[in-house]
């Protein structure tokens, strides 16, 4: 098994070319990648056909897909209706993931607000734990939670943090955005020795089996002292931010690793994607 590779949503070269992302797999098999994260961050609005053409597509062209919840999920807000509509929003992207043929949902955890953050993490371990049983209930027990790594300082989702949250199910696994990871501790990731410490800690808190198939995010992000992320870059436009893919593309490869690797860079997702995938077939 090796990683896979695709794009966050639909690159500026592919809504160049294409009215609907129905095309997205045969765009995406044609280029020689392999995965597309269906993007669901402003809601989750997936009609039955889209669904049906989508999955039917991702299938005949080779295209494994994965969702990303509503941005707007907070698994820690002091807020119970919150909480609850957070839950309610989770259960909302299984059913869209199954009607899809994802295996995969990416959550945010959102901010800590006033609370300190081991509170906030005591609320998100519950909310989560909540929202798994719920979706084990309603017959979506093989969809993949996969909580994220955050980027700003402020929320809940340090490295530490996800991989706390991923313990409370076998079956969690930690979607790490390097370029997050990065931007919260301002430029940390430097090259194969930070990358070595953030697999080994996933090893170690984790399993050799969850670090094999970990789900990530990659792309190069400005950020700002003391916030953390600030926007998304493009590899060619990265002003001296990073973090380096190359590093890390060696390291998975000399590993025997094989995550899903989606690019977020700010409308080159797609020729992002490609590099990273080149690289790491190089390297193998």
């Amino acid at each position: 098994m090796s990683a896979r590779f695709g794009p966050a949503g639909n690159s500026d070269s592919f809504s160049a070319r294409y009215k609907s992302t129905v095309s997205a797999p045969e765009y995406l098999h044609e280029l020689g990648l392999d995965h597309y994260e269906y993007q669901c961050g402003r809601g989750v609005r997936v009609s039955d056909k889209l669904a049906a053409d989508l999955k039917r597509e991702a299938q005949v062209n080779g295209i494994t897909l994965s969702l990303h919840a509503p941005y707007f999920i907070s698994l820690s807000s002091l807020e119970p209706e919150k909480r609850d509509n957070s839950i309610s929003y989770i259960i909302q992207s299984c059913e869209a993931a199954a009607r899809l043929g994802a295996e995969r949902i990416v959550i945010h955890s959102g901010s800590c607000s006033k609370l300190s953050r081991g509170d906030a993490l005591e609320l998100a371990k519950d909310t989560l734990l909540r929202a798994r049983r719920q979706a084990v209930e309603l017959g979506y027990e093989k969809i993949i939670f996969c909580p994220e790594t955050m980027g700003k300082v402020n929320q809940l989702g340090s490295l530490e943090e996800v991989l706390e949250l991923c313990r409370l199910d076998d079956s969690f696994l930690p979607c790490v955005d390097f370029g997050h990871l990065n931007a919260r501790d301002f430029g940390w990731i430097k090259g194969k020795a930070e990358y070595a410490k953030i697999l080994d800690a996933i090893e170690n808190a984790l399993g050799a089996e969850r670090l094999k198939i970990f789900h990530s995010h990659f792309s190069k992000i400005m950020y700002t002292v003391p916030g953390g992320e600030k926007k998304h870059l493009t590899f060619e436009a990265d002003e001296g931010f990073g973090p380096d893919y190359e590093p890390l593309m060696e390291l998975v490869a000399q590993k025997d690793l094989s995550p899903i690797f989606i690019c977020e860079s700010a409308g080159t997702q797609t020729e992002d994607a490609l590099t990273m995938k080149n690289y790491y077939l190089s390297c193998k």
